[in-house]
């Protein structure tokens, strides 16, 4: 039995729960960010009574609420490839801080006004105790979770131990298998492999995140960042790349590298490239540790080398809040990373509030945007906005370079559900926009004759 909890007509929460013969487990546990369109239905159990939970990769809409699980019973065990390991044990801990300092400030508001107190949806303690439950499974092994439950995770290269996970279920004698896609991966990313593709199932939960375009023509993305950091420079400005603390952050870092030993910018050769966040810097280290299992051929040739794929001169990091106040009192041009990518919460809304007053200075987005926080404002035009208690005017530089995307497009989604060989009883499209959801499951049903369906919550 499957019931979809999260990620149905949108695009965040991830979230599907099944129960197989007297076992009950979650695929994701993730939570919603930005606008939220539809209620979701509960988990239709007691958190205590799910035995165990599989995670298809780190990010926070896959694995967010795993920690609130815990405050709320759940005691089983957390399955995921070992860099997700290792990848959410730093997000989650990230998250609940955020989710505490979030309480903490409304908290200071509410004693002054008198209103109710608000309750973080867990805190650090909560994630600690969530992240003891992770268990690391390597790509590629077929294990037996229990009786009547076997499962795999394949690479589908769109984070460092991102993962499409395959379930075979047997109850009363038939055996069935249904493949949860994960968020299926981009080609020709940096660092990391290409999606591995999957010939076999029986039904098919699917993303359809960009289920409805085509990505831009590939550039030299390493090229099209110079020419955007030069131009800034030129100007006096700074350049603020609002980007997520784990993959991104890494992509942007192989292509500064880049930028750096090919000589794109022979006026600042010298430039300084600051990474504001705690949690980019232990996510780097982590990159660094999976190399042998996660990176894709290109940079382990430039590791067999000796070479650093995400290092280079001028990159400084920094962790403390001290270091990150400095930043803004050095005057010299500068590209600084800092996260979140939505311009949500962190350090990046302390970086903006610095820049977007200035004409000489250029934001430039490098991920998906989700209507409703302030990342997408910015980049639909919003000419005044609220930081810390100020109202700021945007005359900054507003750009978005489009060539960085960890999902596939349309084309490439098409090309992963045709490699199947045997016929799909059913394939349910999930984690869209609420009109992708069904223009994507329309198009599969008309151009691929297949049973796709939208489901809601």
């Amino acid at each position: 039995k499957l019931t979809f909890i999260g990620a149905a007509h949108e695009v965040t929460g991830s979230c599907h729960y099944m129960e197989v013969g007297d076992k009950k487990f979650c695929v994701d546990i993730g939570m919603e960010q930005g606008q939220d369109l539809f209620e979701n239905q509960e988990i239709p159990v007691n958190p205590s009574e799910i035995d165990f939970i599989l995670l298809t990769h780190a990010h926070i809409d896959h694995t967010g609420l795993l920690p609130m699980l815990f405050a709320r019973g759940f005691r089983g065990q957390v399955y995921a490839t070992k860099a997700t390991v290792d990848l959410s044990q730093i997000m989650l801990r990230d998250s609940a801080h955020i989710q505490e300092s979030e309480a903490e400030w409304r908290n200071r508001k509410a004693l002054r006004s008198g209103a109710p107190l608000y309750e973080p949806l867990y805190t650090v303690q909560d994630a600690m105790n969530a992240v003891a439950l992770l268990a690391p499974i390597d790509y590629n092994q077929t294990i037996q979770l229990c009786e009547g439950i076997e499962l795999r995770f394949t690479d589908v290269g769109h984070l460092l131990g991102s993962s499409c996970i395959e379930v075979w279920i047997t109850e009363d004698g038939v055996s069935k298998k249904i493949v949860f896609s994960g968020d299926v991966g981009n080609i020709d990313q940096p660092i990391i492999k290409d999606p591995a593709y999957t010939e076999n199932a029986d039904y098919i939960v699917m993303e359809s995140t960009y289920g409805d375009r085509l990505h831009e023509v590939s550039v030299d993305y390493a090229k099209e960042l110079a020419e955007v950091i030069t131009e800034t420079f030129h100007r006096g400005g700074n350049v603020v790349i609002p980007a997520f603390s784990v993959g991104r952050t890494q992509e942007l870092l192989y292509f500064l590298r880049r930028i750096k030993t090919e000589n794109l910018m022979k006026e600042y050769q010298d430039f300084e490239v600051y990474i504001d966040s705690p949690l980019a810097v232990e996510a780097t280290g982590i990159f660094h540790k999976n190399v042998a299992e996660c990176f894709d051929e290109e940079a382990l040739e430039l590791v067999g080398k000796g070479i650093n794929p995400i290092r280079f001169d001028g990159l400084k990091m920094a962790i403390t809040s001290d270091e990150s106040k400095m930043i803004n009192f050095n005057e010299k041009s500068k590209v600084i990373i800092s996260a979140s990518g939505m311009c949500e919460a962190g350090r990046i809304r302390h970086h903006l509030k610095h820049n977007l007053w200035r004409a000489d200075s250029t934001i430039v987005f490098v991920g998906f945007q989700v209507p409703g926080t302030l990342g997408h404002s910015l980049l639909n035009g919003v000419k005044e906005v609220k930081l810390f208690g100020e109202q700021i005017e945007v005359h900054a530089k507003i750009m978005n370079l489009p060539g960085l995307s960890g999902h596939a497009d349309k084309r490439m989604l098409t090309e992963w559900i045709k490699a199947y060989k045997t016929p799909l009883k059913r394939v349910f499209i999930v984690h869209g926009d609420d009109e992708v959801c069904d223009g994507f499951a329309a198009y599969l049903r008309e151009e691929l004759g297949l049973d796709a369906v939208a489901p809601y919550s």
